[in-house]
């Protein structure tokens, strides 16, 4: 039977990461993510799992590359300064290639910023925020109930990839109260973890490294993790499509801004204006194929974000001119409503009028 209660997302993420068989959590004291870290602490605690408030971020991050070096199913959690600190040791994790999820609720900045929500950490987590060729796959959730269900699924796909998987959020997600059903989690099969450091009486050893200095080796390893991010580009696009069919006008929006344009849409429906949403589900890999075949049949676009403009970039890149791509984002904490969305759909479509009685 599905277990029904009221939760925050932090805590979601918590008990999801639980309930996919993490027992090794690593991390330092951040706002808006706090709860998540107490979430770890005692229900570790209850399950006789590794808890360790560490240091200090980098000495978190490099916990969790030890803990999945040795074959543990290990997460670190913070909020963006943090994340910051702890690029470094995602791109040692990364060329690695070990298994392990990563949890940002995004704050605003730049900077220290504050404990408002924010979505400026795109760029961050979908170009790679440290040094090195890497991709993360990056998953933008949009409820509680969607922040449970993807941080489980995040495990098995760090598992299955043997890549990082990040849990993109921001404050106004992570810190929010929505019902939430705790379901089981369904054990899917993986391939065993033949490579990770746990003794080695009766075999050969493991080596997990980065350091590569014969000629040419490093280059072939590089070879070998893009090829695997080819393939995960393959396997692994999700996006939800609302109300796009008949629609022309489409807004792109993920996370809570996501949300937000939904209610939009169905305004601007009421008023005879045929809007639709695209809803990115993986940042990384992106739904680049979807937009690009709405584009051609659509007035514009428009990105919404909690940002200056950072997705925007890669709808433009899957629009490649098809049709215009418009922009409208609030910084620094700001949350953009319904009702502003609306408005910047009536004056786009006010301009556009003009434009087209000056060609008359």
């Amino acid at each position: 039977m599905t277990e029904k209660v009221l939760m925050s997302g932090n805590g979601a993420v918590g008990e999801a990461a639980i309930q996919a068989g993490c027992r090794h959590y690593f991390g330092y004291p951040i706002t808006p993510q706090n709860e998540l870290t107490a979430y770890m602490a005692e229900r570790l605690g209850e399950l006789g799992g590794v808890f360790i408030q560490s240091e200090s971020e980098l000495a978190a991050i490099n916990m969790v590359f030890g803990a999945s070096a040795a074959g543990a199913r290990a997460m670190t959690s913070s909020s963006s300064p943090g994340i910051s600190l702890k690029q470094e040791g995602i791109s040692y994790i990364a060329g690695a290639e070990l298994p392990c999820v990563i949890v940002n609720v995004m704050r605003a900045g730049p900077g220290l910023g504050d404990i408002t929500p924010s979505q400026a950490d795109y760029f961050q987590a979908v170009k790679g925020g440290g040094h090195g060729d890497y991709r993360l796959i990056t998953i933008g959730p949009a409820s509680v109930q969607e922040l449970y269900d993807w941080t489980a699924r995040a495990f098995y796909l760090a598992d299955k990839y043997r890549n990082p998987v990040m849990i993109l959020g921001d404050g106004f997600l992570g810190q929010m109260m929505e019902p939430l059903e705790i379901r089981k989690i369904k054990e899917l099969k993986l391939p065993p973890k033949t490579w990770a450091l746990t003794g080695a009486k009766g075999r050969r050893a493991n080596i997990i490294r980065t350091l590569m200095l014969k000629v040419g080796e490093l280059e072939e390893h590089n070879k070998k993790i893009q090829n695997k991010y080819r393939r995960i580009e393959k396997e692994l696009v999700e996006y939800e499509a609302v109300l796009t069919d008949d629609a022309e006008i489409i807004l792109v929006a993920y996370g809570m801004c996501a949300r937000i344009c939904k209610e939009s849409v169905f305004l601007l429906r009421k008023e005879g204006i045929k809007a639709g949403l695209i809803r990115p589900i993986t940042l990384w890999p992106y739904p680049s194929a979807i937009i690009r075949k709405i584009s051609n049949n659509v007035r514009y676009v428009l990105t919404v974000e909690m940002s200056a403009g950072q997705m925007v970039e890669d709808v433009k890149l899957a629009v490649l001119g098809r049709c215009p791509v418009y922009f409208y984002g609030r910084m620094g904490g700001g949350v953009p409503t319904s009702e502003e969305i609306v408005n910047r759909i009536k004056e786009l479509e006010v301009q556009r009028h003009k434009g087209t009685k000056k060609k008359e």
